[in-house]
């Protein structure tokens, strides 16, 4: 669930951005939206898909938020299609949307739909994913996605007992046997989140704490397309039945998002893990899913990465307003997100990790889940 993130030449305009997080401001030259044309504007919101709770969440969030500033939205899903995504796009162009925002399925497959908003002076705003290989994107919001690898590494280090919650040395000391997962290679964030948590892991499967197993380590290898349960299910019995045979135990496995760490249960379970006498491995996650959360729980899930989706949709919204009304939107963060054309301004937000013992404070007590959600 760390990343690298429009030109309006065509209205001569020269933003300078306010970089408060750097203390500084950068001349970034990307495009506002026409001063005085906000009011009851449309803007076209497309997400990827509805199978997963968060982005039906994330819709919902940014549109409500949108109407009640008085714009106008079309809010699409593609249901993990890239055809229906850009169909869904040019038709928003088509309708005289005058802001884009825009969570790609691919970030490499939009790049004629961000041509004509360019061409029709329509900003983009690219949402949680960042879309790559255009210079057409002028915003991006987000989770500070490497730190949320970081999390998820830092999750399996304290549920193995070689990392105590608050950063500390734990009494542990391995050999652990582990597995890893990561994201759709075709989402630029997978590629943070896996980045992230390698860079916490490698010095213990150096020196032998870790060890993977499978030997699958390389990213090509453990990326899971579309962040598909089935597909991660299949990968995980497939690596227990060649790999983990006899008195060889899975203790924990690495997994990049909620409904991946689903399937990787399921295949788990198949093969005897989830018993007193072969109790769960470790298994992290991301998004705080409700179903992952009444998981943890229930003591089989080990951890989630909760990113506030309501904080990323105000953030987002924030921006398009500004941008609409010929302002500059705030950033945080000009640095880091390069799509392979640009750096692209970014708003980066806070990853928190859940455990058990720190759910109802995170999710309850803060609104996102009433108690009954997660009975």
């Amino acid at each position: 669930m760390k990343l690298a993130r429009l030109a309006a030449a065509a209205i001569g305009l020269t933003v300078a951005f306010s970089v408060t997080a750097c203390g500084s401001a950068e001349k970034a030259g990307e495009s506002g939206g026409d001063t005085g044309s906000a009011e009851g504007a449309l803007v076209g919101v497309t997400m990827p898909t509805k199978v997963s709770e968060r982005w039906v969440a994330d819709g919902n969030n940014v549109k409500a938020a949108l109407e009640k500033l008085g714009y106008k939205v079309d809010l699409q899903y593609a249901e993990n299609d890239i055809p229906t995504q850009a169909n869904q796009i040019d038709n928003q162009i088509t309708q005289g949307a005058k802001l884009l925002i825009i969570a790609s399925i691919d970030g490499t497959a939009l790049t004629s739909q961000l041509e004509n908003a360019k061409a029709n002076n329509i900003p983009v705003i690219s949402y949680d994913r960042l879309i790559r290989k255009s210079p057409n994107v002028d915003y991006y919001a987000t989770f500070d996605n490497e730190k949320v690898g970081v999390q998820q590494a830092t999750s399996l280090l304290v549920g193995l007992g070689l990392k105590k919650a608050d950063g500390s040395d734990g009494d542990k000391k391995g050999p652990f046997n582990i597995e890893l997962f990561a994201g759709s290679p075709d989402d630029n964030n997978a590629t943070f989140f896996f980045n992230g948590a390698m860079k916490t892991l490698k010095p213990y499967i150096d020196n032998g704490t870790l060890v993977v197993k499978s030997g699958q380590t390389d990213f090509n290898t453990v990326s899971t397309l579309r962040w598909d349960p089935a597909t991660a299910q299949q990968r995980m019995e497939n690596i227990i039945t060649t790999t983990y045979t006899g008195s060889n135990k899975v203790a924990g496995v690495l997994s990049p998002y909620d409904g991946i760490s689903i399937g990787i249960l399921s295949a788990l379970k198949s093969n005897g893990y989830g018993t007193a006498a072969q109790p769960w491995p470790i298994v992290t996650g991301q998004d705080a899913e409700v179903a992952s959360v009444k998981s943890i729980i229930n003591n089989e899930q080990y951890a989630t990465i909760y990113k506030d989706t309501r904080q990323l949709a105000d953030v987002t919204v924030k921006m398009a307003d500004a941008v609409l009304k010929g302002g500059t939107p705030e950033v945080n963060n000009t640095t880091d997100y390069d799509n392979g054309n640009k750096v692209v301004p970014s708003y980066l937000l806070e990853p928190v990790i859940v455990y058990k013992d720190n759910y109802k404070a995170t999710l309850i007590d803060t609104g996102y889940y009433t108690e009954d959600q997660l009975k």
